[in-house]
C-alpha cells in the first residue's frame, strides 16, 4: 500500500509528462513559435561544441580507464569496451554541460515565452514587454542556478559513475544518472516560472516539494534531446510544458 506522499510524487511525475502534449498544442493555438528560434541556435551552437570535443577525447579517457581499472575481475571486459565507455562517460557529461549552458543561456528568452504563458492562462492579455535590464537579471539568475545545479549533478553523477564501475551494479548507476539529470533538467525548466515569484533558496524548496512534477517534465527533455528535432524543441516545448503546471500549483500554494 503507497503512502499519500509517494501517491503524491508519481500523479505528479504523470502529469509532468502529461503537460508536453498540451505544451505543443498551447504554442500552436497561441501561436508562439517565435520564442523557439533563440534556443534552437543556441541549442546547436553549443552541441556542435559538445559533440566535437567528445570525438576528439573519449579515446583517450578510454585508454586512461584500462590503466587505471582497480580489478582483475572484469578487467578484460573493461579494456574490450574502453572506447565505448569513453564516449559514454563523455557523453553523460556532455549532455550534463550542454543542458546547463543552453538553459543558463537561454533564459532571456525562456523567461519571457514563461511569462507569457502565464498571463494568458490569468486572462491578462498584451504583449510581454523587452527589457535589457530584465534580461540581463535573467541570464545572472539561470547562471547561478545552472552553476549552483551543476556542480551537485557533477558530484553525484561522479560517484554514480564510480559505483557502476563495480560490474553487478552498472544498470542501477546508468538508471540513477538518467534520473538525476532528469531530475535537475526540470528543475531548470520549472525555475522560468518560479523566478518570477521566488528567490532562489525558496525555489530550490519549491522543486524538491514537486520533485514528481521535476522527474516528468525532465525525463521527456531527456528523452527530447536524444532525438534530431526534438533535440531543438526540447527546451521550449519543457518551458511551456513546466509553466502550465507550476503556475497551477504557485495558484494553490498562494
Amino acid at each position: 500500500m503507497l503512502t499519500p506522499k509517494v501517491n503524491i510524487v508519481i500523479v505528479s511525475f504523470v502529469q509532468g509528462i502529461a503537460s508536453y502534449f498540451r505544451a505543443f498544442q498551447f504554442i500552436s493555438r497561441h501561436r508562439l513559435w517565435s520564442y523557439v528560434l533563440a534556443p534552437i541556435l543556441i541549442s546547436l551552437v553549443v552541441g556542435l561544441l559538445i559533440l566535437t570535443t567528445t570525438w576528439a577525447y573519449s579515446d583517450n579517457l578510454g585508454d586512461w580507464i584500462v590503466e587505471n581499472y582497480p580489478w582483475e575481475r572484469g578487467k578484460s571486459l573493461v579494456d574490450s569496451l574502453s572506447g565505448f565507455l569513453g564516449t559514454l562517460i563523455f557523453g553523460v557529461f556532455g549532455l550534463l554541460v550542454f543542458r546547463h549552458i543552453v538553459m543558463a543561456l537561454s533564459a532571456p528568452v525562456m523567461s519571457p515565452l514563461s511569462e507569457k504563458i502565464e498571463e494568458i492562462l490569468m486572462g491578462k492579455s498584451g504583449e510581454v514587454s523587452f527589457s535589457l535590464a530584465k534580461a540581463v537579471e535573467d541570464l545572472i539568475r539561470g547562471i547561478r542556478i545552472s552553476l549552483r545545479n551543476l556542480i551537485r549533478e557533477l558530484g553525484i553523477t561522479l560517484l554514480l559513475l564510480l559505483f557502476g564501475m563495480v560490474p553487478l551494479f552498472s544498470i542501477f548507476s546508468g538508471a540513477g544518472i538518467f534520473l538525476l539529470q532528469s531530475y535537475y533538467a526540470g528543475f531548470g525548466n520549472i525555475d522560468f516560472t518560479l523566478e518570477r515569484h521566488l528567490g532562489v533558496k525558496d525555489s530550490v524548496r519549491f522543486v524538491r516539494k514537486n520533485a514528481g512534477l521535476a522527474i516528468g517534465n525532465g525525463l521527456v527533455f531527456m528523452l527530447l534531446l536524444l532525438t534530431g528535432l526534438g533535440f531543438v524543441l526540447a527546451l521550449p516545448l519543457g518551458t511551456v510544458a513546466a509553466t502550465l503546471e507550476t503556475v497551477k500549483r504557485l495558484d494553490r500554494q498562494n
